[in-house]
């Protein structure tokens, strides 16, 4: 879900939220607290769902590919770690 389409549906809910309360003739205090409650639990529910879809994206170790070792008949060193590293004095 985009964060505009999330946003959209959040300022809906809250509207239904704070439209239910006033139709239930409750005072500011208890639309006021109905409403920050709302809002607290959609941002928790949004964080949780993209925090889901961040760590169910990561790439598993075995699609990161092995490096070749010894036991594969042949020792690979990396690129990087050829590069001199440090001062040259």
């Amino acid at each position: 879900m985009t964060l505009p389409k999330f946003v959209f549906g959040m300022a809906m809910v809250i509207a239904v939220v704070a439209l239910w309360s006033y139709l239930d003739a409750a005072g500011w205090g208890t639309i006021l607290l109905r409403v920050l409650i709302c809002a607290v639990v959609l941002q928790v529910g949004y964080f949780l769902v993209v925090l889901a879809m961040v760590l169910r994206a990561a790439p598993k170790p075995a699609e990161t590919g092995k490096a070749k070792t010894a036991a594969d008949g042949t020792a690979t060193v990396p690129a990087k770690d050829l590069t001199p590293k440090g001062s040259a004095h």
